[in-house]
């Protein structure tokens, strides 16, 4: 029986999603299916997965209606134990399932499994530094100032916790089941899809040292978006009314303003400078202990959106080289040192 459902999101990927397809079929771990999920492309994305000749691969079609219902509509179909969710322009390394698999084989309680990720440019190239969400205590606190998992690749699920999080939606005059709520087609749905699993099951997310995923920095892909993000953002942390009500306004306040300095970041790398002020000064405004409970990332984006806004390019190229490369440095020790302690 298949293992691992692997559902990849294809929407105008058609540079990336040969080595997409690549990146999963070079997986050491071998029992797997992978879905192709065309969310109405209108490129060549889907001609390309087609001429790869291998039986695991099927392709599914609809119309175009966001990420939120692509993912549905894999799991929909998936025949897995495990479901991996795959965006068509991100990379696998090849052992990332099987380390994924084993640490949740080895861990029952654990009811999805994440690595940690390495950013690359849209050539593919690493560039240096890498998302490093902690691993373990994966509380609610912790997931109102932050997405613990990174991003929308790092993740392997148990199919027993989409069960327990699944709900009916009639659409077009038929019922189906949905795991990630469509309503939020801007932002993914992730952070309520994140926040049901922590507040309606026992299940806990915890995740692996290894930076197994490659996640490409794509200025012209949906997340450059982020005014619309946060529009869509603001919704989900508002539906947190119906089945978390302990989650009052003063929380709910917490939520946006994390999600406000995230955005911010994304300007930065995106070289939005103008947005990237915006966006800080307001996530303070709106919660000014941010700068008190994570001092570090707060002030690092409130002085990178200033520097981009005011130095001269070049000026700006050459701090941010040595800053990526200095902090880079860090991460890959700490990934080392994560990866010692796991095994001593």
């Amino acid at each position: 029986m298949t293992k691992v459902s692997v559902i990849v999101l294809v929407y105008k990927s058609e540079p990336y999603i040969a080595a997409t397809i690549h990146s999963v079929l070079a997986q050491t771990y071998k029992n797997f299916e992978i879905l192709v999920i065309d969310d109405g492309s209108p490129d060549r994305s889907v001609q390309i997965c087609q001429q790869f000749d291998d039986p695991r691969i099927r392709i599914i079609r609809q119309e175009n209606r966001g990420v939120p219902a692509a993912r549905n509509t894999g799991i929909r179909h998936a025949k897995g134990e495990y479901i991996a969710f795959l965006d068509g322009d991100d990379l696998w390394l090849p052992q990332k399932l099987e380390k994924q698999i084993a640490h949740l084989e080895s861990s029952p309680f654990v009811g999805m499994s994440f690595c940690r990720s390495s950013f690359i440019d849209e050539r593919g190239k690493c560039l240096g530094t890498y998302q490093m969400p902690k691993l373990k205590g994966i509380n609610l606190s912790y997931l109102i100032r932050c997405n613990p998992i990174g991003n929308g690749s790092a993740g392997v699920i148990r199919r027993k916790v989409l069960e327990d999080i699944k709900f009916t939606h009639q659409q077009h005059g038929n019922f189906e089941d949905r795991y990630f709520d469509e309503q939020f087609r801007i932002s993914g749905g992730e952070t309520d899809f994140l926040l049901r699993i922590l507040i309606q099951t026992q299940w806990k997310i915890e995740g692996i040292p290894a930076a197994l995923t490659l996640y490409r920095v794509n200025s012209g892909g949906m997340t450059a978006n982020l005014l619309k993000r946060l529009e869509s953002a603001s919704q989900e942390i508002e539906k947190t009314r119906l089945y978390a009500p302990e989650l009052n306004l003063r929380w709910r306040g917490v939520i946006k303003s994390y999600y406000i300095r995230y955005l911010a970041r994304s300007a930065v790398r995106f070289r939005k400078g103008k947005t990237a002020v915006k966006l800080i000064h307001l996530a303070l405004a709106n919660y000014g202990k941010l700068i008190f409970e994570e001092p570090y990332r707060t002030l690092s984006t409130l002085i990178a959106a200033y520097l981009l806004l005011l130095l001269p390019q070049k000026l700006y190229n050459r701090i941010e080289t040595l800053a990526i490369k200095a902090i880079g440095t860090i991460q890959e020790r700490k990934i080392k040192q994560d990866t010692l302690n796991i095994r001593h």
